[in-house]
């Protein structure tokens, strides 16, 4: 759905308009008040992290364009990344997924290109669960190992550790070398003469192969090379459905066909085979939600992912991103997450959901800690930022969500999105500035960049399967501006340009104060609606909030115009002076990003006023002295 179109929906739904004043409270209890805090996730593509070769030859094999290693995050470049203002990091592409590149020697098979995207294989078809990327071992017998040793290293620079669980598939060709003794394979013992069984991990068609899909539009597996696997097959009898549900045997070339469907215990007319949870119990904590599950039989597949997740938090790990945890049944989630939280309380916890209808069911009955804030926050900022759109769109939606807005995790970049710099999307990293500052301020959730995204990064090479605006993630490709930043492994930004170099600074300034101030943990109440209806000068490319804790006092206006600066008087409404208890005085302000933006702020008759100058793209954070 088009996102300025959602939000007028959402508008007309809350009945507001511009002349209202929209008031966002998070709704918490002081117990959760106190445990709340801000954070910032880091997420890096791991494979490419620390590739410091620049060849970007399409299609490119391993040795021709290069791939980092886990070894490449050494003290300095975490230190590097903590002191930007980071609080986790998500090495995304850690497990163990298909890769066109021969480790036989070392006990893996062959992965055939067939049933592959890209040379280097989709991080999101996880060939086992239990061992990490080969690629990214220098030495491939020890990977686990130097897997282990980065997490460690990441510890003791004081960042937390985030990996990829993928529930809702496998890749087609799973099959698990290290899993711990007793553990059987996804599949291993299921009936295969069904199309369902409750304990069946996945769904079947009976009498049917597998065939590959039908190539189109000049696409080849692998582009022009030849390779003895690409040949138009992959042995599969019974063939399995597809892991974005098609239940043909041969899957379109659009759908994810290197991917099998996980079954959950749902028939494929619907029916759950597995309890309810009680009416009212998403109001019970995660240990409630565990001793529901204690005594329950469970589908075969709910058990096998739950001792993965476990496995890697014996391991070190401090956290999960789910990918589609919504093709997943929440009552899976409340099982998985109960039983995380049992033994890591602080566990983050952190699912790719789309359909704001089901955010509060995985968050209460699911026990998710965050969501991805896709659909509405993001795609109405990316509107504004391509001219589309106007700011007075987001106060309604902050309003939506104030009942759950800690768990919405803020972004304007990942794996899956445009590259803010790319010609699809803002065209420059300069328009990305007011956008990260309403993104990283407006709510007391996390706020989370990508990696390269700090420099600029525009995504633009042509690396094969991916595709250009989006750095791959199915290719070996070096990326070109975060290399500059890697600067041969010294971490340093020893060749980034004057401009990548102050857009970083930019980045750390921001995302350090985000987590050190104690007004981003606390009350929210927008203010721009009302300076809409109150201020000349003040325009639908403005955009204005008010932070507040008992100890800081914070005005937040951001300028989305690429074009103009703008001058005005902002107005601070009566309930605010009301609230942070201001007499009829004046007061100094100050801009906390680079503190040299100083003005007064003004109450006369309960109102009060503050002179601003921004210039285009230009935000400040201004601080009540």
């Amino acid at each position: 759905m088009n996102s300025i179109n959602y939000t007028l929906i959402v508008i007309a739904m809350l009945g507001l308009s511009c002349k209202q004043d929209i008031k966002v409270v998070s709704e918490v209890n002081e117990a959760t008040q106190v445990k709340k805090k801000k954070y910032v996730v880091y997420q890096v593509f791991t494979r490419l992290f620390g590739n410091t070769i620049s060849t970007n030859k399409p299609w490119g094999t391993i040795d021709e364009n290069g791939v980092g290693k886990f070894n490449d995050f050494t003290e300095k470049a975490l230190k590097e990344i903590k002191d930007l203002g980071v609080s986790h990091i998500w090495f995304t592409g850690v497990p163990h997924h298909g890769v066109i590149r021969d480790y036989t020697k070392f006990g893996i098979s062959n992965d055939d290109p067939d049933v592959i995207k890209g040379r280097a294989g989709s991080p999101y078809a996880v060939k086992d669960y239990y061992n990490v990327n080969p690629d990214l071992a220098d030495n491939v017998t020890n990977r686990l190992q130097e897997f282990q040793a980065l997490i460690n290293r990441t510890h003791q620079s004081g960042l937390k550790v985030i990996i990829d669980i993928v529930p809702n598939h496998v890749a087609r060709n799973y099959k698990s070398i290290s899993k711990p003794k007793g553990v059987k394979d996804f599949g291993e013992d299921d009936d295969v003469s069904v199309v369902y069984k409750v304990n069946n991990n996945f769904y079947y068609n009976p009498n049917e192969t597998f065939k590959v899909p039908i190539w189109k539009n000049g696409y080849l597996p692998l582009g022009p090379e030849k390779h003895a696997l690409k040949d138009g097959k992959f042995r599969e009898n019974p063939a399995k459905w597809t892991g974005n549900g098609s239940r043909l045997s041969q899957p379109d070339m659009n759908d994810w066909y290197e991917t099998v469907k996980v079954n959950y215990g749902i028939s494929p007319e619907g029916k759950k085979d597995f309890d309810a949870l009680p009416i009212g119990f998403e109001n019970e904590g995660y240990e409630k939600h565990y001793e529901f599950w204690n005594d329950k039989s469970v589908p075969s597949s709910w058990v096998k992912f739950k001792d993965i997740a476990l496995y890697w938090l014996k391991m070190g790990v401090d956290g999960f991103r789910y990918d589609m945890a919504e093709m997943v049944p929440v009552e899976f989630w409340s099982y998985m997450n109960s039983s995380i939280k049992m033994i890591n309380p602080d566990a983050f916890l952190l699912a790719e959901v789309y359909n704001p209808s089901l955010y509060r069911d995985y968050i209460k009955k699911g026990k998710m800690d965050y969501l991805y804030d896709k659909v509405q926050l993001y795609d109405t900022i990316k509107s504004v930022m391509k001219g589309r759109g106007k700011t007075d769109y987001i106060p309604p939606i902050l309003n939506d969500l104030k009942d759950i807005e800690h768990h919405m995790l803020h972004f304007l970049e990942n794996h899956d999105e445009q590259r803010l710099a790319s010609s699809g999307f803002a065209g420059s990293p300069e328009k990305g500035k007011p956008a990260m500052v309403v993104s990283a301020t407006s709510t007391t959730a996390p706020i989370m960049i990508y990696f390269g995204q700090e420099v600029g990064e525009d995504g633009s090479e042509n690396a094969g399967f991916g595709t250009s605006t989006r750095t791959s993630i199915f290719d070996y490709v070096g990326v070109p501006a975060h290399q500059r930043w890697v600067n041969n492994k010294k971490f340093d930004g020893g060749q980034l340009t004057k401009d990548e170099k102050e857009l970083r600074d930019f980045y750390k300034r921001l995302l350090n104060f985000t987590i050190n101030s104690s007004a981003l943990v606390g009350d929210y109440q927008d203010i721009h609606l009302y300076n809409r209806e109150n201020t000349e000068g003040y325009n639908d490319k403005m955009l204005s909030f008010v932070r507040w804790s008992d100890d800081e006092k914070l005005i937040v206006i951001s300028n989305f115009d690429n074009n103009a600066g703008f001058e005005f008087e902002l107005k601070i409404p009566k309930n605010v002076v009301e609230n942070w208890r201001l007499d009829e005085k004046g007061y100094n302000v100050q801009d906390q990003l680079y503190h040299e933006f100083k003005s007064t702020l003004k109450v006369e008759d309960g109102i009060g006023t503050v002179k601003i100058k921004l210039d285009a793209l230009e935000s400040f954070v201004l601080k009540i002295k």
